[in-house]
């Protein structure tokens, strides 16, 4: 479909981010084509879905996601915060949305970590996402360029990876070649026509993220017809769709 649409942290403008029930509600709309989501490390090493490394603004929990087991974290009230309705509704483990998401939809896996934190992360998640058979399913995105480095090693190009970024320079496309990216993920205001077009030069999928208003998806549908869309409100990216004849 054209200027796909990448459900950020799950349908989080309608349910609690990085939790099930909002991938679940991608995964239920037939227009949506990937989720985006976030991963980092439990105290006992299980790939946990979260987007802060600090517990206190999603969750009931506090201190740091690493301080817990997956089974504490999967205890704490990881919904109230966003709505009553969520209330219960745990830090998921990334097995349990490869489970839910296998043969549905595809997955954007923020690897959380600025090499320090974390620093076998990447080997975990690669090895979760071989044992579900997901390498042509899933794209490895990282802020950290080392970690993306080590992915490519660790699976020999067999899963995509891209970087993060939320400035621009006209190196990207060789420095994304030697990382041996052919993604990448870039905040919404840093691209132009020009711009994609060189990375489209180059090889490269670029997906903007996070427009949220339909004004602002419209004008970068406008950019480039590959552009992906990042958005935590599917709804407003088909609406935007709609606006412009898609």
């Amino acid at each position: 479909m054209r200027n796909s649409c990448v459900a950020h942290r799950g349908w989080s403008g309608r349910a609690p981010e990085n939790t099930l029930a909002a991938i679940q509600l991608a995964i239920d709309e037939p227009d949506v084509e990937w989720v985006e989501l976030d991963v980092q490390l439990s105290k006992d090493n299980v790939p946990v879905v979260i987007h802060d490394y600090k517990l206190n603004r999603t969750t009931n929990g506090r201190g740091e996601v690493k301080s817990l087991t997956a089974s504490e974290l999967s205890a704490l009230d990881a919904g109230s915060w966003f709505s009553p309705l969520y209330k219960g509704e745990g830090v998921p483990t990334l097995s349990q949305v490869l489970d839910i998401a296998r043969g549905r939809i595809r997955l954007n896996i923020e690897l959380k970590t600025d090499g320090i934190r974390y620093p076998k992360l990447e080997d975990y998640v690669v090895q979760l996402v071989k044992d579900y058979g997901m390498e042509d399913s899933v794209v490895l995105t990282s802020f950290h360029a080392g970690t993306l480095f080590n992915a490519r090693k660790l699976t020999g190009g067999s899963i995509p990876t891209g970087l993060i970024l939320d400035g621009w320079r006209n190196s990207l496309p060789a420095e994304l070649e030697q990382l041996g990216a052919k993604f990448l993920s870039i905040e919404h205001g840093r691209l132009n026509t020009a711009r994609i077009e060189l990375l489209k030069q180059a090889g490269i999928q670029a997906m903007a993220w996070t427009p949220d208003d339909e004004r602002t998806i419209r004008k970068l549908i406008s950019l480039d017809p590959d552009l992906m869309i990042c958005t935590n409100h599917p709804d407003r990216w088909h609406k935007a769709l709609q606006q412009v004849g898609v």
